[in-house]
Formats: C-alpha cells, structure tokens, sequence
C-alpha cells in the first residue's frame, strides 16, 4: 500500500475509534512509526486528509446508491440496499458524529459535501419511484421526495443523536443497527400490502444484528 493511502486509512481508523476531534497529524504520524515531516509530505494538514477521506466515501456512495436495473424487486435487492446504508454508517461514522464541525471548519468540503448529498437524494427519489411503479410503495409520487429526504435525514442523524443520549464516546456496531431498523420503520409505514412481508424480514434480520456483542 503506498504511503498516502496507508495515512488515510489509518487516519480513517483514528478518527472513528477516538473522535476526530481528538485525534491531530502528530497522533497519526506516531501511529503509523513515521516522522511528521513525512506526512506533510503527502498532506498539508488534517484538513487535507479529511478532504481525501471524502473522496473515499464520495466513491462508496456512487458505486452503491443507484436505482436498479432489470431485475425484479426482492428481498436480496433490498437487503444489498440497507448493507450499503450500514456499511456507509459505520465505516465513515467519525463523519456523521461530527459533520457539522468538520464542515463549519472546512467551506470547500461543505460545498462539495452539500453537492453530493443532492445528488444522493435525486438517486434515492429514482429509486423510490421505480419502487412506486413496482407498486411497492403506497403514497403518491409528489410525496416520494419527502419520504426520500426523511430516510436520508434519519442516516446522516442518527450516529450523532446516539452519542448524544448517553456518556459513550464511541458508536458501536449494533448501535448504527439500532439505526438502520429506525429507517425500516419509517420504510415500511409506506410499503404496499405487497412489499410488507419483506420489509418485515429485513426487520427480523437486523433485529439480530442489534443484539451482537459490541
């Protein structure tokens, strides 16, 4: 692995386990076994690592969060969705416990970051509207895009509305399932007679997952 992409993975793990507030260049070269001087070599400051961190996530985000093609709506198309959700929670969840931050601190970011969430939502409201033409989902079209924004508000919110319930610094895996059934519930209020037996499924899949050991 080359050695900016070694910074930004380990600067990725630190970020998440101890809070990226608490962690600076200095902890991240010491973690690593190597010299400050030569991770300014490769990144400017924290910030620019962030910056690079967020491209990662920009990219997890476009190669998962896109209306299907011909195929049928089925419990594993659903499931493949909410995976994705989770797996964007908890591999980047340093940034849903302190986004608001991170951006006030940074405005090229936030541009970027407030860019790639309205398109996040376009692609979330195509997918509701191919679910709707499924006859899957029972409300009607000009409601999808509240419904879409809902589901999107519930993941970007929940890590740090979590953290913010007890003295626990740090999220733990069935905690961000904790999550991922709140977007369920909200989900299946609006599935069809049709979709019900599914979306229960998945409930009962996750529910297991909420009970792991942390």
């Amino acid at each position: 692995m080359k050695t900016k992409d070694r910074i930004v993975q380990a600067s990725l793990e630190l970020f998440n386990q101890q809070g990226e507030r608490n962690v600076t260049t200095n902890h991240i070269a010491a973690h690593l076994n190597m010299s400050p001087g030569n991770l300014y070599y490769h990144f400017r400051n924290k910030e620019d690592i962030i910056r690079s961190i967020f491209q990662e996530y920009r990219a997890h985000l476009e190669a998962n969060i896109q209306p299907y093609e011909a195929q049928q709506v089925d419990l594993a198309l659903l499931t493949s969705y909410f995976d994705s959700i989770f797996n964007l929670m908890w591999r980047f969840r340093f940034l849903y416990a302190n986004m608001v931050d991170i951006l006030n601190r940074d405005a090229k970011l936030q541009s970027e970051y407030i860019e790639v969430q309205s398109q996040v939502l376009d692609r979330i409201v195509l997918i509701f509207n191919q679910l709707h033409q499924e006859g899957l989902l029972t409300l009607s079209q000009s409601q999808l895009p509240i419904l879409a924004d809902t589901i999107k508000l519930t993941v970007s919110c929940w890590i740090s509305y979590r953290l913010s319930q007890s003295s626990e610094t740090e999220i733990t895996q069935p905690q961000v399932y904790e999550g991922l059934q709140r977007v369920l519930m909200v989900f299946k209020a609006y599935a069809s007679p049709a979709a019900q037996a599914d979306i229960e499924a998945l409930q009962r899949h996750y529910a297991v997952k909420t009970l792991m050991p942390a």
